[in-house]
């Protein structure tokens, strides 16, 4: 099933399917009706405190992928995100960062794509 990623400040199309937010703190300047968001699921999102210590420096990415895919393992948040995606033909996580490679998103589809979903 296709699990997409896009920031959430880009136009939404009809391709995206549910569009879930999975930052922790609503995206700046963008309202609700133009994020065009069908779930916020903000409980998947790095602790704040992982957030605040990788604040996007790449050259920490690596081992925030380690510390993020330790806190989803024991995070219930992701059984949730887990019934969405398992709900809709298609499923695209919303996010923030302005880093289209290294960011919490792509570690969150990578983590779910890897169990199988």
């Amino acid at each position: 099933m296709p699990l997409r990623i896009l920031r959430v400040y880009a136009d939404p199309t009809p391709d995206d399917g549910c569009r879930v937010l999975v930052d922790r703190l609503w995206p700046r300047g963008v309202s609700k009706e133009r994020a065009h968001v069908d779930r916020w699921v903000k409980e998947v999102a790095p602790s704040n405190e992982l957030r605040t210590w990788f604040h996007h420096d790449r050259s920490l990415f690596d081992e925030f992928v380690v510390r993020y895919r330790a806190e989803l393992d024991e995070n219930p948040a992701v059984e949730e995100l887990r019934a969405i995606v398992a709900e809709h033909p298609v499923v695209t996580l919303l996010y923030g960062a302005k880093d289209e490679q290294d960011n919490q998103a792509v570690v969150l589809r990578d983590y779910l794509d890897a169990a199988g979903d």
